[in-house]
């Protein structure tokens, strides 16, 4: 008899660096199991990790587990690095006979489906939002629009914002405000601007429109195209806001243009500008990233005297500049200072503390505080996994990142592609025969969750394995490279 199952410890069937024994689950088992409490989401996202197609229908069918659209959300996002198990999931449980699938829940379906570049389960999505009566809304085209731009498609995307209607889905202020941002916050700001010029009168583009175009050339380091915008706004009869300064402050700061940014920061001053947290994080951060260290803490220490306090975020950037430009100890004194005030660090502040600590080469306290974010209930995030795998990769120490990622494999956190990157890369670093093995096992655990590598690695490893006479494993590496749509290559093995 198995134990309950916020007991069950199984191996990851999928990880396949340590383990080529595959474990099955019988699902007759399973269905005896005590079933978890309705919130557990990562109890139940590791166990639809480990159920084939058939037993997970039939789980999801006969378990008494009362599906609601938040657990099925949590789900969904715990599922986020291995798409096709998380669609897989969703459109299994679409077919519960008491369970309805929520806008929210589409919506992440929609943004996996995208992020796979699966656009025919996407508009299949969106038709059966429609059907349902539940969809499609300005946040779906938004995560569309989004996945378009970021897959080199923004032509595209700009035809799915303006067919928007045809969904039955109409376009306001706020959803052109929304895509006027993706667009800039993917380098993309002349295209943004252009469409701006034509559709800003139909729309009655506002303040926020303003900031979002000035904010896109900041991000290029073009401030003075930004300070034009500014002017046309001005012209149109808008008045720019607290917002808008920060803007121009950040651009000021980015384009590395740190006296300007300082002299920015001065005439608010005289200007007698309402001032927030935002304002004074991003002069902590600007010139903390210039190596001004003493003149970050000037700024921080003066805010904290006029009496705004700093927020998580400005904590977390001012840890970030003292690990990169000063001394994590530094770093990490100001971390503890910001325990004794009463401050929740979140994911990003331990982020930087333990990057701080690889940077220097001390692992094992790095280790120790990301022991220290379970202990704390602050849930470890795939950025933090991937610092520490691809320091210890640095290192040479690739057991020891084999070990890390097989504590995501297990359910704590999933890798993403760049996880898989880093590690396949460092396979290659030992020039070791059984590394190129676990290289192509990497590649084809990649595969099956929905990423693509690129055509390099596939060759790279590809020409590794017929070189060391592994052509059957060979002829594994180029099914996966046609199931992911790169041609395999024309080889007699």
């Amino acid at each position: 008899m198995l134990s309950p199952l916020h007991k069950l410890h199984i191996k990851n069937p999928t990880f396949l660096v340590c383990s080529v024994k595959y474990y099955k689950l019988s699902f007759y088992n399973l269905t005896t199991i005590t079933p978890p409490a309705d919130d557990d989401a990562s109890t139940l996202s590791n166990l639809i990790l480990k159920l084939d197609p058939q037993a997970l229908t039939h789980n999801l069918e006969f378990n008494s587990v009362t599906w609601t659209p938040d657990l099925v959300n949590k789900i969904l996002k715990h599922l986020w690095n291995h798409g096709p198990k998380a669609i897989q999931f969703f459109n299994l449980l679409e077919r519960h006979p008491t369970y309805t699938h929520s806008a929210a829940s589409f919506d992440h379906a929609i943004d996996i489906a995208a992020r796979l570049r699966n656009y025919k389960t996407v508009w299949a999505l969106v038709a059966r939002m429609r059907k349902r009566r539940v969809g499609p809304n300005p946040k779906t085209f938004a995560i569309i629009t989004e996945r378009y731009v970021s897959a080199g498609k923004p032509d595209k995307a700009v035809r799915v914002f303006l067919s928007m209607q045809e969904y039955g889905c109409q376009q306001d202020l706020n959803s052109f405000n929304t895509f006027l941002d993706v667009l800039c916050k993917s380098r993309r700001v002349e295209m943004a601007y252009n469409l701006f010029k034509v559709l800003k009168r139909r729309f009655r583009a506002d303040t926020i429109s303003y900031n979002i175009i000035a904010n896109g050339f900041c991000l290029l380091k073009r401030t003075p195209r930004a300070l034009e915008v500014l002017r046309e706004m001005v012209e149109s009869g808008l008045e720019p806001t607290l917002k808008t300064y920060n803007v121009i402050l950040n651009g000021y700061f980015k384009a590395g243009q740190v006296k300007e940014a300082w002299q920015f920061f001065l005439e608010m001053k005289r200007r007698r500008c309402e001032m927030d947290v935002v304002t004074y994080t991003t002069v902590v951060h600007g010139f903390g990233v210039a190596g001004e260290i003493q003149k970050a803490r000037q700024v921080f220490d003066e805010m904290i005297g006029l009496g705004i306090l700093p927020s998580v975020a400005t904590y977390n950037a001012y840890i970030q500049v003292l690990c990169k430009k000063d001394n994590v100890e530094n770093g990490i004194l100001v971390f503890e200072e910001m325990l004794k005030k009463g401050y929740t660090p979140n994911a990003t502040t331990y982020n930087v503390v333990i990057r701080g600590l690889c940077h220097v080469g001390k692992m094992d306290r790095a280790m120790e505080y990301l022991d220290k974010m379970k202990d704390d209930e602050c849930d470890p995030n795939v950025q933090t996994y991937n610092v520490i795998i691809r320091y210890y990769c640095d290192e040479g120490e690739i057991e020891k990142s084999l070990k890390v990622f097989e504590r995501m494999g297990n359910g704590e956190c999933l890798p993403n592609l760049d996880t898989y990157n880093v590690l396949i890369s460092a396979m290659f670093g030992r020039k070791r025969s059984g590394d190129l093995m676990v290289a192509g096992k990497l590649l084809i655990e990649m595969v099956d969750r929905g990423f693509i590598p690129r055509k390099f690695t596939f060759n790279r490893i590809l020409n590794g394995l017929l070189l060391t006479g592994n052509q059957d494993f060979a002829k594994e590496i180029l099914t996966a490279q046609s199931r992911c749509g790169r041609l395999p290559r024309h080889l007699r093995l």
